[in-house]
């Protein structure tokens, strides 16, 4: 899917300049997934903003679920930002109210399609082993 919402504000966020890693942990299995991120590869695919958590997954190989297809319209995309949190811009009042929607919130909780890392340090991604997708769950 991809795209723009056009029903939310722009968000403000720097694009990294130097190469840094992002590791994936998928929570349900531990298995972890290391990615040295290329600044000139961005964007990595055509979901979610160029550079955020979700594009890099998608550069990885890492499937993280977005119902939306990364517009900041679902919550599907939750994931826990457990280093590196402070190279994110804050999340905005739309990704907060998409947030509100998720389960287990906690300070490090993010949605992937909007969180930017600015490449000044490492970062660690915890995806979730359930989201808010009935469907997929089966429910």
């Amino acid at each position: 899917m991809g795209g723009v919402n056009p029903y939310i504000t722009k968000t403000n966020h720097e694009l990294p300049k130097q190469p840094f890693k992002i590791t994936f942990v998928v929570e349900e299995t531990n298995e972890r997934t290391e990615f040295v991120v290329d600044p000139n590869q961005i964007p990595y695919g055509r979901t979610g903003l160029d550079g955020s958590i979700l594009d890099l997954a998608e550069g990885a190989g890492v499937p993280i679920d977005h119902a939306c297809g990364g517009v900041c319209a679902c919550a599907t995309c939750h994931v826990y930002v457990s280093q590196g949190l402070e190279t994110c811009p804050s999340a905005t009042d739309d990704e907060e109210d998409m947030l509100d929607t998720a389960r287990a919130v906690t300070p490090e909780s993010r949605l992937s399609c909007q969180c930017v890392p600015n490449g000044t340090k490492d970062v660690v991604v915890v995806i979730p082993e359930w989201n808010k997708n009935l469907v997929k769950e089966g429910h």
